[in-house]
């Protein structure tokens, strides 16, 4: 589902210093009141605190067995777009999060974090603890299902003598001790707060809605907390803290990213260099745990498995699987009748992580029952299956939302962010209907296929009597049906003279002059100061197909 009571500590909207519940980067800013002054030493010294002209010589948190010197402190500037108006973006917003070192060879620097303290970053800094000084850092790569990224600092005093946090090669059981450090908000030094492990199992990643396996802690982690480890009581990390449950509707439950996920995202870009993602099938099922269905099926009294109802077109599992087929074993791993399979010992997650641990471009075996048969199906190469309407835009060649204008007719494609920017973060109850199926239900037919919405009309005399035909789909310009908003912008340049004829959903139409729209396109710019007519990437697009059919 995708109302869950859980905050990724992604939404700066939601990470406010003192009424966010939720867990994640902090914000940051704000006039800060004189310090009080430091009271006279009872022993007849110099007052000051402890350790003013040098360390503390009682502070023995060598005690605690982690290397807190490795945890660093993350401090983004934001610029995020402007999802309504794509010609602009948002006014900068400053937040602050946590992350540590996990390489520290001349050959490979790398701090990890979340990637939601660095989304649509413009300046990113790194901060030592104890340090005053915060160093320009690099965002290596980042992985937006897994929400977590890799930085690095190119000023060698960075890295000098830095600790190197060593990552757990085991998943954790439940009831073991965690430590969580990190720079949560009440504060600006490191916290350190501890806890057990509470449940372990595949959840949601609220940065990108993924499925991914999870753990769930008690101890005490807040907005700021994003990006910090979760020791064990060896002092290995066995995770990365990163969403939280609101207090609303529960106390003292945060989640942390196990070593797993973070190995396979590390792995992922060493191996294709790249971030490439967490496979999915494709499909979506219904479970098989009444044993009229199973019967009706064929399955025998010891076959267990899940019923295939719907293939996603674009998935790698539409060249095997069909509408009907059960999945009893997912690479010799039975999965159960409630779509479980054996994760340890009295433990049991979703068949999902089976899948998510593959790699994209490797082989998967399946076991199916089909028509009464068991069959041994595989998927040759598995790849990303296409969005229909993008949870995110980080994955596009530029990321952002794109956009062309013609005649004062704005054209968009749809996706999530645009939906939140249009209806607020509640759009799945306040958007139109039609919408909300689309970005809920519906799935791409074909590779590059979008959904190009109308999503306003800015005013012209060209336009009038048609300002009521906002955030509506455009389905046909002329006879042609868009395929997506790069074709329906060379649909519409294409049409030179006439009518420029566009159909919209429930069977409306939008006529204007093609040669007085083409035209009309500048004044419409210069009126309400837009810089161009079109985003980077199409008028990329345009100006090349524009060079070549010169050359032609």
């Amino acid at each position: 589902s995708r109302e869950l009571p859980l905050t990724a500590s992604g939404s700066r909207e939601c990470c406010a210093l003192v009424v966010c519940a939720a867990m994640g980067r902090k914000k940051v800013g704000g006039p800060r009141g004189p310090m009080p002054p430091m009271p006279p030493s009872p022993l007849g010294g110099p007052s000051g605190p402890v350790g003013w002209s040098g360390e503390d010589p009682d502070e023995d948190l060598g005690a605690l067995g982690v290397p807190l010197s490795a945890v660093v402190k993350v401090w983004c500037v934001h610029s995020t777009p402007n999802f309504s108006l794509p010609w602009q973006r948002r006014r900068q917003e400053r937040s602050s999060g946590s992350g540590f070192c996990i390489s520290n060879d001349a050959s490979r620097r790398v701090v990890l974090t979340n990637a939601h303290c660095v989304e649509w970053h413009a300046q990113v800094k790194l901060q030592r603890r104890g340090s005053d000084v915060k160093f320009l850092a690099k965002v290596l790569s980042v992985g937006w299902e897994c929400d977590l990224a890799v930085l690095t600092v190119e000023d060698d005093e960075f890295w000098d003598g830095l600790d190197v946090v060593q990552l757990s090669q085991k998943i954790p059981h439940l009831e073991d001790a965690v430590l969580c450090v990190g720079f949560p908000v009440g504060g600006d030094t490191i916290s350190v707060s501890s806890g057990v492990i509470s449940r372990i199992e595949v959840t949601t990643y609220t940065q990108a809605s993924a499925e991914l396996l999870g753990i769930q802690i008690d101890a005490a982690i807040n907005s700021g907390n994003s990006g910090g480890p979760a020791f064990n009581e060896q002092g290995e990390c066995v995770g990365v803290a990163f969403q939280s449950m609101g207090a609303e509707e529960a106390e003292n439950i945060g989640y942390v990213i196990p070593c797993a996920v973070v190995m396979h995202f590390l792995t992922d870009l060493l191996v294709h260099g790249k971030y490439t993602g967490f496979p999915t099938l494709g499909v979506e099922n219904q479970t098989m745990e009444n044993a009229t269905l199973r019967e009706s099926l064929g399955m025998g009294p010891k076959q267990k498995g899940i019923l295939v109802s719907r293939v996603q077109p674009t998935a790698a599992a539409a060249k095997v699987l069909k509408v009907g087929d059960v999945l009893l074993a997912f690479e010799g791993e039975q999965i159960g009748n409630d779509g479980t399979v054996r994760f340890r010992k009295h433990e049991r997650v979703m068949y999902t992580w089976l899948v998510a641990q593959k790699f994209y471009g490797e082989k998967a075996q399946m076991t199916v029952l089909r028509d009464g048969k068991t069959l041994e199906l595989t998927i040759d190469d598995f790849n990303p299956e296409a969005s229909l309407v993008p949870i995110h835009l980080f994955a596009k060649p530029r990321p952002g939302p794109s956009y062309f204008i013609v005649g004062g007719l704005v054209f968009m494609a749809l996706s999530e962010s645009y939906l939140e920017s249009e209806f607020s973060h509640e759009w799945e109850r306040k958007a139109p209907a039609e919408m909300v199926k689309w970005a809920t239900q519906d799935h791409a037919e074909f590779p590059d296929q979008e959904l190009v919405v109308l999503s306003q009309i800015l005013a012209h005399e060209l336009t009038m009597g048609y300002e009521r035909l906002e955030n509506v789909r455009l389905l046909t310009v002329g006879e042609d049906s868009v395929r997506n908003l790069r074709h329906a912008m060379e649909l519409c340049s294409a049409c030179t003279s006439g009518f420029l004829r566009l159909g919209v959903q429930h069977n409306m139409k939008l006529t204007l002059k093609a040669e007085a729209a083409h035209g009309a396109t500048a004044e419409v710019l210069v009126k309400h100061g837009i810089p161009a007519a079109c985003s980077p990437d199409l008028c990329a697009s345009s100006d090349t197909a524009a060079e070549a059919a010169a050359a032609a």
